[in-house]
């Protein structure tokens, strides 16, 4: 297994902008790769999937049209842009890769489908 770092996370107001990264180390083309959140007190929700490589994409119906996954193949690096932040978005955010799919094949919004995680970077949006 490889080793996901996430970064980007900070404090921000409703309505502002943030994007937080990950990096992999180990080979992840083809992977699938997850940003995931958890609110204190709750449990851990599916915000956004992507496959490295030729990608499909999904997204949480709660940040549909706010946030928008990306990746850098080469830099091994996924991106979670976050825009119109609500103070509900608060939470720690945590990274996720998963098994090598095939091609447009999507990335089940569900923490079986990933196998390791980041550590996680705090997401805080004040009213």
């Amino acid at each position: 297994q490889g080793h996901l770092e996430e970064s980007g996370g900070g404090s921000v107001q409703t309505g502002g902008s943030l994007t937080v990264s990950c990096a992999a180390s180990g080979a992840v083309y083809g992977r699938c790769m997850g940003w995931f959140r958890q609110a204190p007190g709750q449990e851990r929700e599916a915000v956004a999937s992507i496959r490295m490589g030729h990608g499909t994409i999904l997204y949480a119906d709660s940040v549909q049209g706010r946030f928008t996954i990306s990746q850098d193949s080469p830099k091994k690096t996924t991106y979670l842009q976050m825009n119109s932040l609500k103070p509900e978005d608060t939470a720690v955010y945590y990274c996720a890769a998963g098994s090598v799919v095939a091609p447009y094949r999507p990335c089940v919004l569900s923490a079986a489908e990933f196998d390791y995680w980041g550590q996680g970077t705090q997401v805080t949006v004040s009213s």
